[in-house]
């Protein structure tokens, strides 16, 4: 008979208020990467945890930093004491959701800052005072540049998915944020992978690190079902994708550019699988509520680039495809982590055609995965998860928009320049302006509305009013003009008898 001799969270020195925050939240017991590194992290020690993707490294940098910096010292304006970065906004955004509820417990503050939206806010939250800064490396050193955060007051600095970092050429933006933070504070840093340019990091920012390793540093997940589809050509491959992507569970399907994400989510919604996609094309906006449309299985569908997806944390993500295989196998464990997250199980098919077999190969034995291929046909390739066949929602049509339409203003069919008659609008106006200065001057004109003249009624014509009298305006420039008219006429004849040559 064997006995549990998994710790508990406050038996490794977690507060009970954020043991209980944990508990409401359905996290009764702790991952290894957090029963590894927690009792350096609460210790005050510099860390450098390794972890798979979705082994829990969220919670094992917020607990510390929720923990530590609850010594009843409140953050002065333009002043945070705690500090994470992160590669991407939606890595970000999803830190700040783990982290808040147990800041909230112990009274801190979260904000995130990052580009892509108005900084307006940010620098806002900022000058009231945030505890704690989740935050991209461009948008945090653009507020540095203008003066609206000082991050010497930092107490705890950590770094997230540092590897993708220094994929994205982000380490000298990294280096800058870090120097300019406390010198003695604490600083943890966690990774997938550790490269050379990640250990100088270490090497120069860490003091004594507690180095934590769950797993090896490329390992695949144990949990974790891979597929190998070969199929003949690319309209076979069309074909599978849609198998792949009907169904009933959540499915994230990887492109190689987001050009071709977009398409692809199109193409589904268009044959009635919801489809949403995510890439760096996207407004902030844009991504927030496609993800939110993922996440509540509106649509169960996700397609996305390798960036866009670092901060994609969905649970029950039941299937993984990559539809373009990526280039390199670092990028494929990151992809297929989406899936098998948290202790559950997933599955994951890479699609090849014939001429991706060798890279595809390659990739594999660089992620220590061991596959057998398989020859598919589209209608009858397994479907991992459930059928392929199975029925999904219509496309929804979006909601009607009953605003009217706006109306052309009257004698401008269409809403172009030109009036009825082809005169352009200069020479019209300026003719409208004659008639005003004769008629006009002894107050006779009819009264004019602000903005112009009064728009045709809706479903009117346009310059309907005007021929049948039927407008207000046209009806008074009609009084006028019955005495006015033979004024005009006079006048133009007398100009053309003076501009005769003479004699």
């Amino acid at each position: 008979m064997t006995t549990d001799t998994t710790p508990t969270f406050t038996d490794l020195g977690v507060p009970a208020v954020i043991a209980d925050a944990l508990t409401r939240d359905g996290i009764t017991a702790p991952f290894p990467i957090q029963t590894d590194t927690l009792p350096d992290t609460l210790a005050g020690k510099d860390v450098l945890g390794r972890g798979k993707t979705g082994s829990g490294k969220t919670l094992a940098f917020s607990i510390p930093l929720a923990t530590r910096l609850a010594d009843g010292t409140r953050s002065a304006p333009r002043r945070p004491r705690g500090l994470v970065l992160a590669p991407t906004r939606e890595l970000a955004t999803q830190i700040a959701k783990t982290l808040t509820p147990l800041a909230k417990a112990q009274k801190l503050s979260v904000t995130t800052i990052f580009g892509g939206v108005s900084q307006n806010r940010q620098v806002e939250a900022l000058r009231r005072g945030i505890d704690i800064v989740v935050a991209c490396p461009g948008r945090l050193e653009d507020l540095m540049g203008q003066g609206e955060v000082d991050l010497s007051d930092v107490r705890i600095a950590v770094l997230d998915e540092a590897d993708h970092m220094a994929d994205l050429g982000f380490l000298p933006g990294v280096t800058r944020i870090l120097r300019a933070t406390d010198p003695a504070g604490q600083r943890l840093l966690f990774s997938a992978t550790l490269d050379s340019q990640v250990q100088k990091l270490v090497d120069r920012f860490l003091t004594d690190p507690v180095e934590h390793s769950v797993d090896s540093a490329q390992s695949p997940v144990a949990a974790m079902t891979h597929h190998v589809y070969e199929v003949a050509d690319g309209g076979a491959k069309k074909e599978l994708i849609r198998r792949l992507a009907a169904g009933n569970g959540r499915r994230i399907l990887f492109m190689r550019t987001k050009h071709k994400a977009k398409r692809l989510a199109q193409q589904l919604t268009k044959a009635g699988i919801p489809a949403v996609d995510l890439h760096g094309n996207l407004s902030q906006n844009a991504r927030d509520r496609n993800l939110k449309a993922f996440s509540s299985g509106e649509a169960m569908v996700l397609v996305a680039t390798d960036i866009a997806a670092r901060g994609v944390h969905v649970d029950d993500v039941e299937l993984v495809v990559h539809v373009d295989p990526p280039a390199e196998h670092k990028a494929f464990l990151h992809r297929s982590g989406r899936t098998a997250r948290a202790g559950s199980g997933g599955d994951v098919v890479t699609i090849v055609l014939p001429e991706e077999r060798r890279d595809v190969e390659s990739m594999l034995r660089k992620a220590k995965i061991s596959v057998r291929p398989q020859r598919v046909q589209p209608a009858t390739a397994p479907v991992p998860g459930g059928s392929g066949d199975a029925p999904v929602a219509p496309r929804r049509a979006p909601a009607a928009d009953t605003a009217a339409p706006a109306q052309p203003r009257e004698g401008r069919p269409g809403g172009q320049g030109g009036d009825r008659d082809g005169r352009p609008a200069r020479s019209r106006n300026r003719n409208r302006n004659r008639r005003r200065g004769g008629a006009g001057r002894s107050g006779a004109g009819a009264p004019r509305t602000e903005g112009g003249p009064t728009a045709a009624p809706v479903g009117a014509q346009p310059g309907a009013g005007r021929r049948t009298g039927a407008s207000a305006p046209a009806a008074a420039r009609a009084s006028v003009g019955a005495t006015a008219g033979p004024q005009r006429r006079q006048r133009r004849r007398s100009s053309r008898g003076a501009g005769a040559p003479q004699a």
